[in-house]
């Protein structure tokens, strides 16, 4: 299998997105990418400017950071030119790679806009390379910039950043620097495209986690009334686990649990509210094994909630009485 380290350079409106712009708020101007073998050694290279079609005046924003003039916009290829070509390039066996997750959205987005085949009609795996540089070098959870990678790792820069292919290349030597082999199966999931139904959904066990995504719903209240949405048994033995928190939200779009498997023991559930392309609301649902003092602290936020759900109650009735 051969890595395709992609990253675009987009165009959009010169005052902002209005209503009329939502349908393609980025429009794809140069697209870049590096390709690798399984060893992570570049087999190829691909660029290309794209013709836009939809904006005619580069934002000053995106002029200033890409140094592309719209002189030479006019001298690409179509977008569905480009795409042909590009997608044969890639070839058969592959797995996309970007830093960050916008790119592959906005691929897809100008794809669905030029009426052109997708990628996949479902979720599909991709590296997120920024992820990976967090897991190999830093605390997981961090977000760094690919120039801040980039230093970090003492990488030579020939190249100016913020052109499509010098992103790319960069975000592929970042990726020969990471030496650990099962850092690479950490892969996340483009959800660009919903599961269409329960049978497409998603269900991944990770090396400490276990990822679920689901199909659409009309509202969050349909999709946290579904049975394996809040189910909570546990990804290790597949039995069923006794609830010690029940699903609770912070915010209304994160929920959280923990219960207990008899034999593995905490098991904390988080759940994610996501609007899909199309509106629909999905459910991305994470759960992973905790110790006590884990517990306690979700214990703690939860008591925390109901605490100040309390307090707003006591406001709003002595709000109503005066």
């Amino acid at each position: 299998m051969n890595y395709v380290v992609l990253d675009l350079e987009w165009n959009q409106p010169v005052d902002g997105i209005r209503a009329e712009d939502r349908e393609l708020p980025f429009e794809i101007v140069e697209i870049g990418a590096i390709l690798l073998n399984e060893e992570r050694k570049i087999i190829g290279e691909f660029t290309q400017i794209v013709k836009p079609t939809v904006y005619h005046v580069m934002n000053e924003v995106t002029r200033n950071l890409i140094h592309l003039k719209m002189k030479e916009l006019k001298q690409g290829k179509s977008f569905p030119d480009t795409m042909k070509e590009f997608m044969e390039w890639c070839g058969e066996d592959y797995v996309f790679c970007t830093w960050g997750s916008l790119d592959l959205i906005e691929l897809q987005r100008n794809m669905k806009y030029h009426g052109l085949e997708p990628i996949d009609c479902r979720p599909f795996p991709y590296l997120d390379v920024q992820k990976l540089f967090s897991i190999a070098f830093e605390d997981r959870k961090v977000r760094r910039s690919l120039e801040f990678a980039v230093d970090y790792l003492g990488i030579p820069v020939d190249i100016p950043f913020h052109r499509a292919f010098s992103d790319a290349y960069y975000t592929a030597k970042v990726m020969a620097e990471i030496k650990d082999p099962d850092v690479f199966s950490n892969y996340s999931f483009d959800t660009y495209h919903i599961p269409a139904t329960r049978e497409d959904e998603v269900n991944v066990l990770f090396h400490d986690y276990a990822k679920y995504i689901s199909r659409g719903f009309e509202d969050k209240i349909l999709a946290m009334q579904d049975r394996e949405v809040t189910s909570t048994r546990c990804y290790v033995c597949k039995k069923n686990a006794r609830r010690k928190i029940n699903w609770f939200s912070v915010n209304g779009k994160h929920f959280y649990s923990v219960s207990q498997c008899e034999k593995h023991g905490y098991m904390k559930g988080k759940i994610r509210l996501k609007k899909s392309e199309d509106g629909q609301i999905y459910v991305v649902k994470t759960q992973k094994l905790i110790n006590d003092a884990q517990m306690e602290q979700i214990a703690a936020k939860r008591a925390m909630v109901k605490e100040q759900r309390r307090n707003r109650r006591i406001n709003r009735k002595a709000d109503e009485k005066r």
